[in-house]
Parts: C-alpha cells; sequence; structure tokens
C-alpha cells in the first residue's frame, strides 16, 4: 500500500511540470492571435467618370457606357468557324497550359508555408548492436530503440501568418495571370482569324481584277492587230497584268501564315488547319455596338490589374513576415518512446521514455540583416504600388486609344465605300470609250488600277477596323467571368 502511494507521488510530481508547460501553450495560444505589420488595404485610385472617346458627337460607333457580360465577345461577330477555333484554343494552348502549371505551383507553395505554424510528429526506430572490450575482456550489448518525436513553433507575432497570406495573394496573382493569358489569346486567335479571311477576300479581289485586266489586255492586241493602237498599248496592258499577277503569291504566303498561326494557338501542327480554312469566307460584320461599360469597370475586369493588386497584397504581407523575425520564436518539443536491450522492451511501460518542454529562441544581433530585410520588402511593397497605379494608367490608355481608332476607321470605311463605287463606274466607262475610239488607253489602265486599289484599300480598312474592335474588347479584358473560373486559392488540405 505504501509503495503505491510512493507511485502515485511520484507521477504526480511528474504532471507538475507537464500542467505548466500546457498553461505556457495556452498562454502563448492566446497571445497568437495578433500579427505584425502592415494589414493589406485596397489602394483608393481616382478614375475617370466616363470615356473621352464616346463623348464625340461624330462619333461613327456607338458605345454602350453599361456594364455586359464580355466572357465570350467574338461570338458578336457571328462566325461559327472563329467560335470553333477559340473553343479549340482555349483547350489546347500550350501557353495556357504552362501558365495553369503555375498556379499548381502556387498553391503547393502556400501548403508548405501554411504547414510552418502546424506542429510535426516524426517516427523512429533503431536496433544496434556493440561490443565494448573495457568490459571483462569485451562485452555484446544490443539497443532497441523506437519511438516519436514532435515539435510546434507557436506564431505568437504573425509571422507565419504573414507568410501565408503572402502565398494566397501570390495564387490569386497566378490565377489572374492565367486570365490574363486567355484574354491574350482570345484576341490573338481572332485577329489571326480576320487576317485570313481578309487575305483569302483580298485575293479573289485581285484574282478577279486580274481577269478583267486580261479581257483588256486580249481587246487592247485585237484592236492593235487591226491597227487601230500601237503596240505601247499593248506593252502597258501587258504590264499592269504583270504587276498584279505578282501580288497573287505574296497574299498566297499571308493566307497560309495565319492559318499556321492559328494551328500553333491551338496546339497543333502548322498545317492542321488548311484543309479546314482553306475555302473563303467572308470577313464578319461590326456589331451595332460596343458595351464599353465605365472605367472603374477595369479594376474588377482586367486581369493584369488584379494580378497588380494581388502582387501589392504579397508584398504588403511579406512586411509583416520580416518584421516578425525581430521578436522572439516560441516552440513546444517533445519526445516519448521505448528503450531496451530487448525486443521486448518496446510497448513496456517500464522502458518508456518521455520529454517535453518549451523553448525560446530570440536573435539578438544579426549585424542589421533583419531591419535590412525588413526595408527591402517596403520597398518591393513601394514599387508593387507604382506598378499597380501604372497598370491602370495602361489600361486606361489602351481602352481610350482602341476607341477612337475604332470609330475613325469605320469612318474611313463608310467614305471607302464611295470610293469604290465611283472606281467601278469609271472603270467601265474607260472601256467602253475605248473601244469605241474615243478615249486613249492610258484612262483604261488608270481606272483598272483605281478600282483595284480602292476595293483593296477598303477590304484592308474593314479588316482594321475588326482588328481595332478586337483590340477594344481585349482593352476591356473580355474573354472570361468569374463564375466560370476555378478561382479558389484554398488549396487541398495535406498531412504531409
Amino acid at each position: 500500500m505504501t509503495e503505491r502511494r510512493l507511485n502515485l507521488q511520484v507521477e504526480q510530481g511528474c504532471l507538475s511540470p507537464l500542467r505548466g508547460v500546457l498553461c505556457g501553450i495556452a498562454l502563448l495560444w492566446g497571445l497568437s492571435s495578433c500579427s505584425v505589420g502592415p494589414d493589406y488595404g485596397k489602394p483608393e485610385v481616382a478614375m475617370p467618370d466616363g470615356w473621352v472617346g464616346t463623348g464625340d458627337a461624330s462619333s461613327a460607333s456607338k458605345v454602350d457606357s453599361e456594364r455586359a457580360d464580355l466572357a465570350r465577345w467574338w461570338s458578336t461577330l457571328g462566325d461559327s468557324t472563329l467560335d470553333s477555333l477559340v473553343d479549340r484554343a482555349l483547350a489546347g494552348n500550350l501557353t495556357l497550359v504552362e501558365a495553369e502549371t503555375r498556379v499548381r505551383q502556387a498553391r503547393a507553395a502556400r501548403t508548405i508555408s501554411a504547414a510552418a505554424g502546424l506542429p510535426t510528429l516524426d517516427a523512429s526506430a533503431a536496433v544496434a548492436r556493440s561490443r565494448n572490450p573495457a568490459r571483462g575482456g569485451g562485452s555484446t550489448n544490443n539497443l532497441f530503440r523506437a519511438g516519436f518525436d514532435a515539435g510546434w513553433e507557436i506564431d505568437v507575432f504573425g509571422g507565419v501568418r504573414r507568410n501565408v497570406e503572402a502565398a494566397d495573394a501570390a495564387t490569386q496573382s497566378s490565377i489572374e495571370n492565367v486570365r490574363d493569358v486567355r484574354v491574350t489569346l482570345l484576341a490573338e486567335v481572332a485577329s489571326n482569324y480576320v487576317d485570313l479571311r481578309a487575305s483569302q477576300e483580298q485575293l479573289e479581289i485581285a484574282q478577279r481584277n486580274l481577269a478583267a485586266q486580261r479581257q483588256t489586255l486580249d481587246l487592247t492586241r485585237r484592236r492593235q492587230a487591226a491597227g487601230f493602237v500601237s503596240k505601247l498599248d499593248v506593252a502597258n496592258a501587258e504590264t499592269q497584268v504583270a504587276a498584279t499577277e505578282a501580288r497573287l503569291p505574296t497574299l498566297e504566303v499571308t493566307i497560309r501564315q495565319s492559318m499556321y498561326a492559328l494551328a500553333t494557338l491551338m496546339g497543333l501542327p502548322p498545317g492542321s488547319l488548311i484543309e479546314e480554312l482553306n475555302t473563303s469566307a467572308p470577313l464578319a460584320a461590326l456589331p451595332p455596338g460596343v458595351p464599353a461599360g465605365l472605367p472603374s469597370d477595369l479594376l474588377e475586369r482586367r486581369p493584369d490589374i488584379r494580378r497588380s493588386e494581388a502582387d501589392l497584397h504579397a508584398a504588403t504581407a511579406r512586411i509583416g513576415a520580416a518584421t516578425a523575425d525581430l521578436y522572439p520564436k516560441f516552440s513546444i518539443t517533445g519526445t516519448f518512446g521505448f528503450q531496451g536491450d530487448q525486443a521486448s522492451a518496446l510497448g513496456s511501460l517500464a522502458q518508456r521514455y518521455w520529454s517535453v518542454g518549451p523553448a525560446v529562441q530570440w536573435p539578438i544581433f544579426r549585424g542589421g540583416a533583419i531591419r535590412a530585410n525588413i526595408d527591402q520588402q517596403k520597398a518591393l511593397a513601394d514599387g508593387a504600388l507604382a506598378t499597380y497605379k501604372n497598370t491602370i494608367l495602361t489600361a486606361l490608355q489602351e481602352v481610350e486609344s482602341s476607341l477612337i481608332a475604332y470609330d475613325r476607321e469605320q469612318r474611313r470605311t463608310l467614305a471607302l465605300d464611295q470610293t469604290v463605287v465611283s472606281s467601278t463606274d469609271a472603270v467601265r466607262l474607260a472601256r467602253d470609250l475605248y473601244q469605241a475610239g474615243k478615249t486613249d488607253f492610258l484612262n483604261v489602265l488608270t481606272a483598272q488600277r483605281s478600282v483595284l486599289e480602292a476595293e483593296s484599300t477598303r477590304l484592308d480598312s474593314r479588316r482594321l477596323a475588326l482588328t481595332q474592335l478586337i483590340a477594344l474588347y481585349k482593352a476591356l479584358g473580355g474573354g472570361w467571368e468569374p463564375e466560370s473560373e476555378a478561382a479558389s486559392a484554398e488549396p487541398a488540405e495535406s498531412a504531409n
């Protein structure tokens, strides 16, 4: 009975330090709700009330200031082939795949940062056999050992939490980068497709004018054979035919290059789309209006602005992580296991060993490295703020530039429509007069060159208008919507 009481007293004596340790842990846990360093707040940026390019009364394009869904802006062009190309590019583009892998990397880095604030537990086991010659001519001993080592650094001053906060922001930045790559990809697909269709139409215009010029050449040869005109008219007609024929190879090269570029954007070999896109199709018509929204909408819609803000958030959080190094670090370590000279000792309470206790580490002198690191992080945050503001200004400039370019190109196209009508009439009149012998051949050549130039210039203007429209949608940040993106920055929990 006395022995049992003695054992109980010993156990209570062992538990008293453990209670103190647990009380210390509870106290440190209560203190760990604070985090040193600045808390992030979204910067206040003054935005214009409206777009400068939409206030002109002579504007040829209708720009709507209401916020609209631009997630599938290319569908407003009404081209099913373009819709198919875009869908395949989103599924197969390798640059987009590469950007998505960075999101996975960032999420893994976030898990690593968060793991620093969790307890660690390691298991170990060892078997050793040794001989000591100093004991009675030599003795052989066995040692069996198995147990666990645990540790936990309590995040009292929030260094770990600030690192996790920075990792969350970095993850969001990588997500916004994927969206930015997507916006750029959509614009490239649409621009290359417009170039393809415009080049195919340019080729048809050249071929159509070439056929008319060959008819004129035949007519001139007949008139020269009959003695009505000189060989000079024939030579001039032959020169014009040859000049038009020389345009065809350049257009054919442009057509193929556009096909190759589209295939590469979809992650396919260059020649994969030749058969599909070889048949020409007319350029898409311009939509009746553009939902540009308000300048303030760019803060939420442009992925590059959102990415810059996430980078600023991460840089601000890293100031706190660096500041936490000025303060002591508290940790709890513990060991529990079994040890003996026989395997049966493993699991025997009589052969157990354990230890538990707190530890503190406080950097006293580091040669100014900690303060310098804080200053460095502050400078990086100031740079991130400047980048954020500059990104906003660049976005505003891109939208305004695209608005004015799109509007003025439409006005130019309208003027060129009349040029084509007039030059077509001039060709018909010149040929009739020449055939009747009432004008010289120079007027016919001039009229034919004019109609070819007018048709080509008008088509190029239509292409430029579509290109500027695509640039405008890109500048507005069109091509994604939050509801369709896996934007969660929370990684999957892992025990390892």
